[in-house]
């Protein structure tokens, strides 16, 4: 019997697992993927919009080269935390439901070979964060395997034809490094242009590549069907087919709300965030309490590592009153 199950094992999760340990408390980490999976699912040379110390959980501090810190120095660095507090982490293994109640819940996963487990615990914490869920353009063809969710690296695409769909951040620096690699770049967004929170030093970058004719553009425009060798779009001059060989769907991801509503957990209609109580962050299903962005429900634009980290010790908190 663990005193607390640890659903996620990303920066956050790692938070809450510290922060119980520290008030002596058994707790076990479990992620359908590998340690920190989100970050390590990032582009491979990206960097972070922040500095290290905005990074950091378990008091442990974290260095890096240059002002902001890389995917890899951060990679590292939640390894060498975790190894310091000793966690006990279960990776590649899916938490399918939740079952029992407060003071007896019981977690049942499924591993990478398809072998089952159990979890027994008093309370659980749900802290999935929300990138393995992308919000899908819902257009014929998107099930193509040149579809893509998630850019890791543009070597792959040399000399072929790629659209990428969306303006922000993730689209911007993915149609910069792919049309350096020397990938013919198409972008196409809803919007009027290159989005206005797009970072000061790579806004100016892509509209002088797009206001040359380096990388075209399609603006107030949408994806109407992906094909095996083309992609028509839908434009306000009409529809406009384009040779492609890759599409880069850039459109955001979602946390898994379907989970937590399974669970008992109520959403808020409108903003489809989670019901928790903002002292404890325990949901309305006592004893699961929510960590890290899924508080927010669709607007993840809200919480990030930076403040979802001091959820852990919220939590602790919380839970090391219930249980004593």
């Amino acid at each position: 019997m663990f005193d607390v199950v640890v659903v996620g094992a990303g920066p956050t999760g790692l938070a809450c697992g510290i922060e119980l340990k520290k008030r002596g408390l058994n707790a076990v980490l479990i992620d359908k993927g590998c340690v920190v999976n989100s970050l390590y699912n990032y582009p491979t040379h990206m960097t972070f919009f922040t500095t290290p110390e905005l990074l950091e959980i378990g008091d442990i501090p974290m260095t890096s080269l240059n002002e902001k810190p890389v995917r890899t120095e951060a990679l590292k660095y939640y390894r060498r935390v975790a190894d310091h507090y000793g966690l006990t982490i279960r990776q590649y293994e899916r938490v399918l439901r939740l079952d029992g109640s407060d003071g007896a819940f019981v977690a049942r996963t499924v591993d990478r070979d398809g072998v089952g487990h159990e979890y027994p615990a008093r309370k659980v914490i749900l802290a999935t964060g929300y990138y393995d869920r992308p919000n899908l353009l819902n257009v014929p063809g998107e099930d193509l395997a040149k579809v893509i969710h998630y850019y890791k690296e543009p070597h792959p695409y040399y000399d072929h034809d790629v659209l990428v769909v969306g303006a922000k951040n993730s689209a911007a620096i993915a149609a910069l490094e792919l049309f350096w690699t020397g990938a013919r770049v198409t972008m196409v967004h809803r919007g009027e242009g290159i989005h206005n929170n797009v970072k000061y030093w790579i806004k100016p970058n892509i509209e002088n590549r797009i206001k040359c004719g380096e990388v075209k553009a399609f603006f107030r425009s949408s994806v109407k069907e992906i094909r095996r060798d083309d992609v028509t779009l839908s434009t306000p001059g009409g529809e406009v087919t384009i040779k492609n060989d890759f599409v880069f769907a850039m459109t955001g991801y979602h946390p898994d709300l379907d989970f937590l509503a399974a669970h008992g957990i109520r959403l808020d209609p409108s903003t489809q965030r989670p019901y928790t109580n903002p002292e404890t962050l325990e949901s309305d299903t006592k004893g699961i309490y929510l960590a890290g962005v899924i508080v927010a429900g669709m607007h993840t634009n809200e919480i990030f590592i930076e403040n979802g980290r001091f959820h852990g010790a919220q939590i602790a908190a919380a839970v090391e009153r219930a249980l004593a």
